[in-house]
């Protein structure tokens, strides 16, 4: 196995966890899921426009990163013999 599909391998698991975290941590925008687990309880407490923003770059950089990973391991393994 290439030393670059275990870095990707890596970095594919590691973004998948930092994605799902950066997910989880925006605020709700009211009914479903995030109100069921006591989200519409902290709405006024929420994070400011500006972290919420930021948390919305991140996320975006983030899912960029897992995409990218994702189709450079597709295509090593496609070429690989």
């Amino acid at each position: 196995m290439s030393v670059l599909r275990i870095i990707l391998e890596v970095l594919l698991v590691l973004t998948s966890i930092f994605l799902v975290l950066t997910i989880l941590m925006h605020k709700g925008k009211g009914g479903g899921l995030s109100d069921m687990f006591g989200g519409g309880l902290s709405s006024s407490v929420g994070s400011s426009g500006v972290a919420e923003r930021n948390l919305n770059r991140i996320t975006i950089g983030v899912a960029l990163v897992w995409a990218a990973s994702v189709v450079l391991i597709g295509l090593i393994q496609k070429f690989e013999f």
